[in-house]
C-alpha cells in the first residue's frame, strides 16, 4: 500500500518539479553563503529545512523501490544517502580545522544533486561513469606521450643557469631576456624541470601562448643559448600540438561517444521491453 503510493507519487511530474526547485534553491543558498552577508543564520535555518525535505524524498524513494537489492546497489541511492549522512554530521563534532574544512567541502557536493534533474542528465552521467575505464587507458597513452615529449623538451630546450655561463654567453642571455622575456614575467624556464616541462606541454595543448614559447626558443637558438636550430624548435612544438590536440584528445572524445551510443541503445531496449510487458 505504502510502496504503491510512493511509486505513484514519484511518477508524477509535480513531484520531480518540486524536487528540482528544492535542489536549485539549495544550490542558490550554497552560493549565497559564500558572500559576507548578515544572513548566515537565516540561510542555515533554510538549509536545515531543505535537508529535512531531502530526507523525506529519500524515504519516499526507498519505499518506492522495486527491490531492496536494486535500491542498495543503485549509484544514485548511495550518492543521496552519503550526502544525507554528511549533512547530518554536526560541525561541533570536529575540533581539527582540517577535518572541519573537509566536512564543509563534502557538503558543497550537494550541488551535484542537480545531476538528477532530468533523465538526459542522468544518461550523460552514466556515460561518463561507464567511460572511466576506457578513459583511464587513453590517459595512460596520453601520459606516455607527454612524458616522452617532456624529456625531449628538457634535453633540447632547457635554458642554462646564468651564473654558470661565460661572459659572452651571459651577455647573450641578458639580451635574450630583454628581447624575449618569458610570458608572464614571473614564469620559470618552460623546460627547466620535468614537472614544468609537462605543464608546458599541457599549456601548449590548450593553445595558451604556445607561439610565444616557440618564438622565445627560436631567439634563444639564434643567440646560441640552446644548441638546436629554429626548424627543430618549430617542428617539435607543431608536432606535439598536432599529435595531442588532433589525435590524443580525439581518443577521449571517441571513447565517450562510443559509450554514449551503447548506453542510449540499451536504454531504448529497456523501454521497449517495459512497454511490451
Amino acid at each position: 500500500m505504502i510502496s504503491q503510493f510512493c511509486r505513484n507519487l514519484i511518477a508524477r511530474t509535480t513531484f520531480e518539479v518540486a524536487v528540482a526547485i528544492i535542489i536549485l534553491a539549495n544550490c542558490f543558498l550554497i552560493g549565497l553563503n559564500t558572500y559576507q552577508l548578515q544572513l548566515h543564520d537565516t540561510i542555515h535555518r533554510i538549509q536545515n529545512i531543505i535537508l529535512v525535505l531531502f530526507t523525506i524524498e529519500f524515504v519516499i524513494r526507498f519505499f518506492a523501490r522495486t527491490s531492496l537489492k536494486e535500491f542498495v546497489t543503485s549509484g544514485w541511492s548511495i550518492f543521496d544517502f552519503s550526502l544525507l549522512v554528511i549533512n547530518y554530521i554536526p560541525e561541533t563534532a570536529f575540533d581539527n580545522g582540517l577535518s572541519l574544512l573537509a566536512l564543509r567541502v563534502l557538503r558543497v557536493f550537494r550541488v551535484l544533486r542537480l545531476l538528477r534533474l532530468s533523465s538526459e542528465i542522468r544518461l550523460i552521467v552514466s556515460v561518463l561513469l561507464r567511460s572511466l575505464r576506457s578513459l583511464l587507458c587513453n590517459a595512460v597513452v596520453f601520459f606516455a606521450f607527454m612524458y616522452l615529449f617532456a624529456i625531449l623538451g628538457i634535453s633540447m630546450f632547457r635554458l642554462p643557469e646564468p651564473a654558470t655561463l661565460p661572459p659572452e654567453k651571459a651577455a647573450a642571455y641578458a639580451q635574450l631576456v630583454e628581447v624575449a622575456p618569458p610570458t608572464p614575467s614571473c614564469s620559470p624556464d618552460p623546460y627547466g624541470t620535468l614537472g614544468e616541462s609537462m605543464f608546458t606541454l599541457f599549456r601548449l595543448l590548450t593553445g595558451e601562448d604556445w607561439t610565444d614559447i616557440r618564438y622565445n626558443l627560436v631567439k634563444a637558438s639564434e643567440y646560441g643559448i640552446i644548441h638546436v636550430s629554429p626548424p627543430v624548435v618549430t617542428g617539435f612544438h607543431v608536432l606535439w600540438y598536432v599529435l595531442a590536440a588532433f589525435l590524443l584528445l580525439n581518443l577521449f572524445v571517441g571513447a565517450v561517444l562510443t559509450n554514449y551510443q551503447t548506453i542510449l541503445e540499451q536504454t531504448k531496449q529497456k523501454k521497449k521491453e517495459t512497454s511490451a510487458r
